[in-house]
């Protein structure tokens, strides 16, 4: 295993903040830190300033429900209220992003991101609609999907389906999947600009129910002669033109994907993960001989094939007072109800520190939720 023959080199146990350094020093992708903003832990609103140093950063890990604020969206964003200030209604078609055009100025971003082409993609509406108009166990057997598609086989029109299932972080194999319903895949927060796919093989066969101006071609949108000139593919199925102030957001995220790859992403992720996974298991697991001492679980597969960057955490004291004795140490991270901590260090931004830092808060938070159990 990486970390413990690294951990060896070292001549430092795993779970010495030695091995944290050691690794943010070799991350080939720690600049990338740089082109977001992180709270300080002064800043979010449920700390407590006797137990932090305020001058901190806060331990970010919940980026799969909201990502940090990179850098650029402030400036791109001034950008388009300066020119609206200045220009008025000429803003529309006019500077270097000019509002009917503005999706289109980005796509080629996201067709980066997905791996498509840019005609495959389009930017518009937020996730729902675009659901609407394309359209226990505590994790999912992949046998079991593929069993259901090829059981039902022709019944089958769609297939929907998320990447990775949002309260375990379990992650399904997507390819897999795709070839299984042919032979008969970055989030975003709340209200974010959506992104829609469909393939060019499709383009031309298949038509949008609900019709909306912005899918009218380019060239003659604005003729205004009442006839219909549908654009292909995904492009139809546009309704109306995104906010600006959207674009800008979405564009100041996506150049930052595009200074790497998914390929080094998920590599970074991998071990970041292993990482806090690692040490949740040595530091945190249930000890037999001491039954009063707090314990957690993790339900997240172990298996690095089928999850992504979160873990989703159970815990033997009430999940509510360690959430609470975690914010007040500077941590953001996400409670699920009825009882599931999500943790999610992100490959663009956190570090092997922030994991260390994430472990040893963690510590103090069981042992404060011990005691007001007690």
């Amino acid at each position: 295993m990486i970390l413990e023959h690294t951990a060896s080199v070292l001549g430092c146990s795993i779970l010495d903040q030695k091995l944290a350094l050691h690794l943010d020093e070799h991350d080939a992708l720690q600049h990338l830190r740089q082109h977001f903003l992180v709270p300080k832990v002064k800043d979010l609103p449920y700390t407590d300033l006797s137990c932090v140093d305020e001058k901190e950063e806060c331990v970010y890990l919940v980026g799969n429900s909201l990502g940090l604020q990179p850098k650029h969206v402030k400036t791109y964003i001034n950008e388009e209220l300066d020119k609206w200030h200045k220009m008025g209604v000429h803003g529309h078609f006019e500077g270097s992003r000019p509002w009917a055009l503005g999706d289109e100025c980005i796509v080629d971003l996201m067709a980066n991101v997905v791996g498509g082409r840019v005609e495959e993609v389009a930017l518009m509406n937020a996730l729902t609609v675009n659901l609407h108009l394309l359209l226990g166990e505590e994790t999912l057997r992949m046998e079991d999907i593929i069993s259901m598609i090829e059981k039902e086989g022709d019944l089958i029109a769609v297939i929907l389906f998320s990447g990775v299932q949002y309260y375990t972080g379990q992650l399904f194999d997507m390819p897999a999947i795709t070839k299984a319903g042919h032979k008969k895949y970055m989030n975003s927060g709340a209200g974010s600009l959506a992104g829609a796919f469909i393939h060019e093989k499709h383009a031309k066969s298949i038509q949008p129910v609900l019709i909306g101006w912005w899918g009218h071609e380019m060239k003659t949108r604005f003729l205004m002669d009442n006839k219909l000139q549908l654009s292909p593919g995904i492009n139809g199925y546009r309704i109306s033109n995104p906010s600006i102030l959207l674009v800008c957001a979405l564009q100041a995220s996506l150049e930052i994907f595009n200074q790497t790859s998914m390929k080094a992403l998920r590599k970074k992720s991998v071990l970041l993960t292993g990482y806090l996974e690692c040490l949740i298991k040595q530091c945190y697991t249930k000890d037999e001989s001491d039954p009063q001492k707090p314990y957690v679980k993790i339900i997240t597969p172990s298996n690095v094939e089928e999850r992504g960057c979160q873990l989703s955490l159970v815990f033997s004291v009430p999940i509510k007072t360690v959430y609470k004795e975690l914010e007040k140490r500077g941590v953001a991270c996400d409670m699920r109800e009825p009882n599931v901590l999500r943790i999610a260090p992100v490959p663009l931004y956190n570090s092997f520190s922030d994991v260390y830092r994430f472990i040893n808060i963690l510590g103090c938070a069981l042992t404060a939720s011990q005691k007001e159990q007690a």
